[in-house]
């Protein structure tokens, strides 16, 4: 029963997506699509608890495996089981589609079966990722993410929608392709060791690709860097991924900040740095002015944002710069990468909330410009409290989620051999922090305090929320508090 738990994880959101493609008109109902995705995903949630509850934390390395033949005689299986870090991925991954689906019944209401298809059918894509222990399987998952979130964006999304879904399946497919040449070089590189045959399995691959002379260990890391720079996403190639925020429904922001860009870094971590070991601590000092270059260049793109959103998708970018910070520090006792992981987990948490609040402010105001609005605290009280409490999980105070990951991964980068980094960068990244601090919290002054200010379909009133003409603005309703509590 225990080798059959991660299968499901799979199977339940893939199983749930392709019965609403049956025709009947039950679906058509925007409450039954919504209930049934709702029931689907929060069964995938619980059955992610149970895999948590039966895995062996203490023995490390992988657990609950199984294997699934596909094609033997090519070593092609459908192989599966998760260590430590790809089970608490999971878990992020099956906790934030509930609370997107919860929250997106008053944000959708055309094409509804469509939309709840999409949803599932990611979380499955999602899911495999994190599950798979054989290469190809990995492959399949990682780039069948695209074809959800492309059509999320391009169907449901705002005024730009179709540029942007072009844009982010260009840049993610063609690095991704690149990617597959790194794996599929692996592969063969193995198949022609003495005493081996064609496989796809990971562990067996990390032992091959470690016999690999340094050059080919410099053309693979190249060519997964290819792939998974562009989903993490670092600088230069991150201008996808603000237009891909921006004009994506409220649910593809949040599940594409909460967990799809964690699938580079996650990428990086499973395959980059155990492949190319001699290359990884070459090039490490590369990585990581690149990923300076992202956590600085970003912040400072964001003084400038006028869009909340915007703000907040430009903030994800300089994030995860300390993401491939934290890894590409390889200190002696990985700090770094323990900060990388942590700050994948909390980052998930914390700016998926932040996307949501930006969500529920859309639908009441239909804008998201900061000069638009002010002085909510005064009229949306609940939903200011909420939105205070994740820009400071955000802006990394300590005693919430975002200060640990920060830290760990800033401590790792200084004390990272001469080699690798060193505390010139920490202190470079360590501006990106106070840089953060700065822009996030003036847009909470400008949107949470101040005088009121409200779009010109909700009258101004007399500042303390009562309102003479036009309409008094709703703060959030028990189904939307329930979305944010557990965040």
């Amino acid at each position: 029963m225990e080798s059959m738990l991660l299968p499901l994880l799979f199977l339940v959101p893939l199983a749930a997506s392709l019965l609403m493609l049956l025709p009947t008109p039950w679906f058509d109902d925007r409450r039954n699509a919504w209930g049934w995705s709702l029931g689907a995903s929060l069964v995938t949630l619980a059955v992610s608890v149970v895999a948590a509850a039966q895995f062996d934390w203490g023995a490390g390395g992988f657990d609950l495996e199984g294997v699934i033949p596909w094609v033997p005689g090519f070593g092609l299986s459908f192989s599966y089981g998760v260590d430590a870090i790809a089970l608490w991925l999971v878990l992020l991954t099956t906790l934030l589609t509930p609370i997107v689906i919860l929250g997106s019944l008053s944000a959708v209401t055309e094409r509804v079966r469509e939309y709840y298809f999409w949803l599932l059918l990611l979380e499955a894509a999602m899911v495999g990722v994190f599950v798979a222990t054989d290469i190809i399987f990995f492959y399949l998952c990682f780039e069948f993410t695209l074809v959800p979130l492309y059509f999320l964006i391009s169907l449901y999304g705002s005024t730009q929608r179709l540029r942007a879904a072009r844009m982010f399946f260009f840049y993610t497919f063609t690095g991704s392709m690149l990617t597959l040449a790194g794996v599929l070089y692996v592969a063969w590189f193995n198949s022609t060791l003495p005493g081996h045959g064609w496989s796809f399995q990971i562990p067996v691959l990390y032992e091959a690709a470690q016999q690999m002379s340094f050059t080919q260990q410099a053309w693979v890391l190249g060519a997964l860097l290819a792939g998974f720079a562009v989903k993490v996403p670092l600088w230069p190639v991150h201008t996808w991924l603000p237009l891909a925020h921006t004009e994506a429904p409220t649910a593809g922001s949040v599940v594409l900040a909460g967990v799809l860009l964690k699938l580079g870094t996650y990428g990086l971590l499973r395959l980059a740095l155990p492949m190319c070991p001699d290359a990884a601590v070459a090039f490490a000092p590369y990585i990581g002015v690149v990923s300076v270059i992202g956590i600085l260049y970003t912040a400072l793109v964001c003084w400038v944002q006028r869009d909340i959103k915007k703000l907040i998708a430009y903030s994800s970018v300089s994030h995860l710069g300390f993401c491939v910070l934290g890894l590409f520090a390889l200190d002696a006792g990985d700090i770094g990468a323990v900060g990388s992981v942590l700050y994948m987990i909390n980052h998930g948490l914390s700016t998926g909330a932040l996307f949501l609040c930006i969500g529920m402010i859309y639908e009441r105001f239909h804008t998201r410009e900061m000069s638009m609005m002010g002085g909510l605290g005064r009229v949306m009280p609940v939903w200011s409290t909420f939105m205070v409490f994740f820009v400071m999980a955000s802006v990394g105070l300590p005693g919430l989620n975002g200060f640990v990951g920060e830290f760990l991964t800033l401590m790792g980068s200084f004390v990272s051999p001469g080699v690798a980094l060193g505390y010139e960068y920490t202190f470079a990244a360590a501006f990106g922090l106070i840089f953060g601090a700065i822009y996030l919290l003036y847009m909470l002054g400008r949107v949470v305090w101040g005088p009121v200010v409200l779009p010109e379909a909700h009258e101004h009133g007399d500042g303390d929320g009562h309102h003479a003409h036009g309409h008094a603005v709703k703060d959030l309703n028990g189904r939307e508090i329930l979305t944010l509590a557990p965040l």
